[in-house]
Parts: structure tokens; C-alpha cells; sequence
């Protein structure tokens, strides 16, 4: 199987009319961030962020962590902690950290935030090398 970027990615995708178009920036050498203001569309319960969303964002960042590095992986694993309710239409930021990589795999963290710094959700995650 080939894995190409063909812009159509829902998180990241420019050419995706119904994606998300987050831009990712990278951080230092290990770290990646982005940001996104939730709109109602993707509320679960009232104002409230549908919890599958943060996960796919949380997932896209713990990849796009390595693929900006030129690391090409999927995830194999993934774990996610929601610690609170993030509200539609304030703004969160998205982390991504490589916490260690090996021959076949890079195990990976990402984190959402408010503006404040409070934590929203935590994931864990294991990319296998393509």
C-alpha cells in the first residue's frame, strides 16, 4: 500500500471542504502544536465538544509529530484520557511530543489545553514505521 498525501486528510486536508484545515507548526526537536476553536457542528452534548474529534485531533498530532520529521508511520496503539469538558467555541491547543524512537516504531504523547493551560485530554500512542 502506498501512503501519499493527497490533501484530502479530514484533519489537516487543504483540498477537504469538510476538514478541519489544521496547520501544524513544530516545536524544538521532539515537539509539535496546533490550534482549534471548536465550532457547533461538532458539539456532542449542548456546547460541549464531541469527544471523537479530540481524539482524532490528539491521533493527527502524535503523526503529523513524525511525518513533519520525516517519519513516515501510522498509529498501532492509542490511548485517551478526557479530564474535562472542552466548550464549543473556545479555542484549544493541541500538543504532540516524541517520546522515544526505535528501528520500527516511535511511541508518542499529545495533550489538548484551554488558553489557561488546563489540560482537556491526554493521549499515548505507538506509531509503527511504513
Amino acid at each position: 500500500m502506498d501512503y501519499e498525501d493527497d490533501q484530502m486528510c479530514f484533519v489537516c486536508g487543504k483540498q477537504n471542504a469538510d476538514g478541519l484545515h489544521l496547520h501544524f507548526e513544530l516545536i524544538g526537536d521532539d515537539r509539535i502544536r496546533t490550534e482549534f476553536t471548536p465550532p457547533k457542528r461538532f458539539q456532542g452534548w449542548r456546547d460541549i465538544l464531541h469527544g471523537g474529534i479530540i481524539a482524532t485531533i490528539l491521533d493527527e498530532v502524535m503523526v503529523n509529530g513524525a511525518y513533519l520529521r520525516q517519519i513516515m508511520a501510522v498509529t498501532t496503539k492509542f490511548e485517551m484520557r478526557l479530564r474535562r469538558p472542552a466548550a464549543i467555541g473556545k479555542l484549544l491547543v493541541f500538543y504532540g511530543q516524541i517520546l522515544k524512537e526505535d528501528a520500527r516504531t516511535v511511541s508518542v504523547k499529545a495533550w489538548a489545553e484551554q488558553e489557561d493551560g488546563t489540560i482537556v485530554a491526554e493521549a499515548t500512542g505507538l506509531l509503527m514505521k511504513v
